[in-house]
């Protein structure tokens, strides 16, 4: 009961940070709308309805011919003669808003790439003639997954490591800093290179590349929570009735050690964005054509005139950072030890 009285208490003082509670609600929003980013912007139909038949060309492949088409290759639902084919006969094809996949090109674009917005590319094209709109879309979803994904890894080992560190001290913790004073010198940046010149990039690599070095700043603030509590009454009383030590380190001192953990969750997932952003703009991150904000970056480098490539992947990118810090701000001040 007190402890539910506890959460409630934080989650009144969290919800009263009208500033994080309504970037946590914005940011919500937006990651749950590009989960289904293949619905949102996709230049294949979510639904085909064709002589009494539905298709779902998001979901499957259909060859050409399903459709009254001369081959037996994957239909392309631009081409003028299907979309007559689906369009006639009381035939319907529904298309998501933004008509654009993120690795599609425009090929009936009457001027260079990249060209300007218009109403066929709201945010223009990239230097390649595929949709800015489309490939901010695919490319926060990418950011906002790999940052939880890197987020959830490196707070798992940082916990566990910091954990092992407080709880036994002694040369267990001595040993255990003198590496993490080891480890944590590596030349990260000197490693990525490394690594992505002898495997293939992916995005798998960069995760565990990351991962390696991602939990040393967490931990030191899980080793100075255990810390300070395995030394209390009721860790002493635990350890007399023969308790285990891993019961006590994760059931009994883990709960009491997580405020620094949660707070600092936002700031975290924000660290992992700007390094996969960094690499990517450095050309180091994920491999074409996967939709990137740092890649869209790099082109509006490149291409100084194209004002739409930097103003929109920059406005996406602070404003998704933006959102990460002001629930992060809400966060530290619902777990404030000074206002339970």
């Amino acid at each position: 009961m007190a402890t539910n009285s506890l959460s409630r208490r934080r989650w009144r003082r969290f919800r009263s940070n009208r500033r994080g509670f309504i970037s946590l609600v914005i940011f919500s929003i937006l990651f749950f709308v590009t989960l289904f980013a293949e619905v949102v912007s996709n230049d294949k139909p979510f639904l085909v309805s064709y002589q009494g038949s539905l298709y779902f060309p998001v979901l499957n492949s259909y060859p050409e011919t399903t459709f009254g088409g001369d081959f037996d290759t994957e239909t392309d639902y631009r081409d003028p003669y299907i979309l007559e084919k689906l369009t006639s006969d009381g035939n319907s094809v529904f298309f998501p808003l933004n008509p654009h996949s993120f690795d599609s090109i425009n090929l009936e674009l009457g001027q260079p790439v990249p060209s300007p917005p218009n109403r066929h590319n709201l945010l223009g094209t990239d230097d390649r003639g595929r949709d800015v709109l489309a490939r901010l879309i695919y490319g926060f979803r990418l950011s906002i997954l790999f940052g939880l994904a890197l987020t959830a890894i490196g707070t798992l080992l940082g916990i566990v490591s910091g954990a092992v560190m407080g709880y036994f001290g002694g040369k267990t913790d001595l040993l255990f800093q003198r590496f993490i004073e080891i480890w944590g010198s590596m030349p990260e940046l000197y490693l990525l290179i490394i690594f992505s010149s002898i495997f293939k990039p992916s995005v798998a690599l960069l995760l565990i590349l990351l991962s390696l070095f991602g939990w040393i700043g967490l931990s030191d603030y899980v080793r100075a929570e255990f810390l300070k509590g395995r030394n209390l009454d009721y860790v002493t009383a635990a350890k007399a009735l023969g308790v285990s030590n891993a019961t006590i380190m994760f059931r009994h001192l883990l709960p009491n050690g997580m405020t620094p953990v949660i707070t600092f969750l936002p700031f975290r997932m924000s660290g992992a964005i700007i390094a996969l952003t960094s690499l990517d703009f450095l050309g180091l991150g994920v491999p074409p054509p996967a939709p990137s904000l740092g890649e869209l970056l790099a082109q509006g480098k490149s291409n100084i005139d194209a004002w739409w490539l930097s103003l929109s992947s920059f406005a996406v990118l602070v404003g998704t950072l933006m959102l990460l810090i002001f629930i992060g701000e809400a966060l530290r001040e619902a777990f404030d030890p000074r206002k339970v």
